[in-house]
């Protein structure tokens, strides 16, 4: 049977369309909404909070906690550190967890489909739309935390507790580089979280799953005995991009993380294509 006249594939379901649709999402303003608002909850904590060193406990973190009022690269720098680990990959996780799950769970995904929207075309869109939100979110804290942190603390060289101060301009470079990094690194998130949203209806198991697994990543990171297994752990990079505040960069680990990254995002992505494509929609 010969498809019906005009009947495009492609321009089935824009992709601005889509993204109109995830910006009226009361889930979609309030992730991004809090990225531009964490900043300023930090910047009021230290502002209000108290002066006592012994506050901040030790290490790498009481440093990074010297470092963040010394300018607003530092200040963004912070904002980043405390956010990696864990806010940034929920949001990641929301974004590409609940955009085809929550279809499913409201009934409206085998309508979406006859419209009709090729399958490959339904899933490419929402990916691509949610892999967009996610990179808004990552560049709306680190924005939001540079502008607020040079109002409030200024214009200075990038401190590093590894190395000498780095110019302001080579500063901005190099965290540049790390949102970039962690974007990257995000990826595996992006396609765990995406895949679970495939082979499931609920929209907070799909995010819960995908945060869950990073985390048992993370300890698992940590138990030395399991030697070079740890190497081929999604999370064993995600702190390489602290390379990058070293004189000169160490980037060896960076480029092991990336390929890693891109490697588990491609297989989760191919997965959750695969059984898509194939799969009886019923909801």
């Amino acid at each position: 049977m010969s498809a019906a006249t005009g009947y495009r594939p492609s321009a089935t379901l824009p992709i601005w369309a889509e993204v109109k649709r995830q910006a009226s999402r009361r889930r979609t303003q309030l992730a991004l909404g809090f990225m531009a608002l964490l900043p300023l909850i930090v910047l009021v904590a230290f502002e209000f909070g108290g002066s006592d060193d012994d506050d901040n406990g030790g290490g790498q973190f009481s440093s990074l906690v010297d470092l963040a009022t010394s300018g607003g690269l530092n200040f963004a720098l912070f904002s980043l550190f405390v956010s990696a680990s864990f806010l940034l990959v929920v949001v990641v996780a929301l974004f590409c967890g609940d955009t085809v799950a929550s279809e499913a769970s409201w009934g409206s995904l085998r309508y979406l489909l006859a419209v009709p929207v090729p399958r490959a075309r339904l899933l490419g869109v929402k990916l691509v739309v949610a892999l967009m939100y996610s990179l808004l979110a990552l560049l709306t804290l680190a924005g939001v935390a540079l502008l607020v942190g040079t109002l409030r603390y200024g214009w200075h060289p990038l401190g590093s507790t590894i190395a000498a101060e780095i110019p302001p301009g080579e500063g901005l470079l190099r965290l540049l580089g790390i949102l970039g990094y962690l974007a990257v690194m995000l990826l595996i998130v992006a396609g765990l979280a995406f895949l679970l949203s495939v082979l499931t209806d609920a929209a907070l198991g799909a995010v819960g799953g995908a945060v869950l697994l990073w985390i048992m990543s993370s300890i698992l990171d940590q138990i030395e005995a399991l030697g070079v297994v740890r190497d081929f752990l999604p999370t064993h990079y995600s702190e390489a991009w602290l390379g990058l505040l070293s004189t000169p960069m160490q980037t060896d680990d960076m480029v092991r993380g990336a390929i890693s990254a891109v490697s588990y995002a491609t297989i989760f992505w191919s997965i959750a294509f695969w059984r898509f494509t194939r799969k009886d929609i019923t909801s």
